[in-house]
């Protein structure tokens, strides 16, 4: 071969990306398009991984699935209380509304909860959801609570005690509505403090709390789901 052809074959450097990038992508890869395809090792494109398999839908957690609180069906919910709460914010008013929800199956167990939203359908289904997770036993005795109970929430107090059988549910505003849906039937109580609602609610689920069975000669201490059991 002469000097002149030799001269004519030889690539200049500058031109040696471009000469690769025609050829089917960078120097020493098959290229994009190539049958290589990809970066070195790896068959097929970036989206399907190496071999070219489909690595598959994202899983939200353990199992594919989101946990969630079962629902029950025997639980009866009610809206105590649906007030507009209003914010105010350098760009005005912020409107939205505060829901404060009872549920309870009517059988010892109660629960509530309360949350805020830009509407009343969301915030009554984010209320029920917290009412669902914070559900208590409420221990009865002969058709009625142990034991007398006061208890106080901020200004509110609100008194319990037993009643006999025929007297049924002696109360008012949103503790009648708490006892109801746990299942007391026969109670007296009394509201001595604010008539706020929401903080007689809670004074309401603090005297619940603080109810307790006597222990008989001889009886074990049974756990929180064994009464449950029991219940059912």
């Amino acid at each position: 071969m002469s000097d002149e052809q030799k001269k004519t074959s030889v690539i200049p450097e500058s031109a040696a990306p471009q000469a690769a990038r025609s050829m089917g992508g960078r120097p020493g890869m098959g290229g994009r398009s190539g049958g290589g395809g990809g970066r070195p090792g790896m068959g097929g494109n970036r989206r399907n991984g190496p071999g070219g398999a489909n690595r598959g839908p994202r899983r939200n957690g353990p199992g594919g699935q989101q946990g969630e609180v079962p629902v029950e069906s025997d639980y009866d919910e009610k809206n105590v209380e649906v007030s507009r709460v209003t914010r105010v914010t350098k760009g005005g008013k912020r409107m939205r509304f505060r829901v404060l929800t009872v549920i309870g199956n009517r059988k010892g167990r109660v629960g509530y909860g309360l949350s805020k939203g830009v509407d009343v359908q969301g915030s009554t289904a984010k209320a029920t959801a917290q009412a669902r997770k914070a559900l208590i036993t409420v221990p009865l005795s002969n058709e009625t609570i142990p034991h007398p109970v006061e208890a106080k929430f901020a200004a509110a107090r609100v008194l319990l005690k037993p009643a006999p059988k025929g007297t049924g549910i002696k109360a008012g505003g949103a503790v009648r509505i708490v006892l109801e849906f746990a299942g007391v039937p026969n109670v007296v109580s009394k509201i001595l403090g604010s008539g706020s609602k929401l903080n007689n609610v809670k004074a309401t689920f603090a005297a619940l709390k603080m109810l307790r069975i006597p222990r008989k000669s001889g009886e074990t201490l049974k756990t929180e789901k064994e009464k449950v059991d029991d219940q059912n």
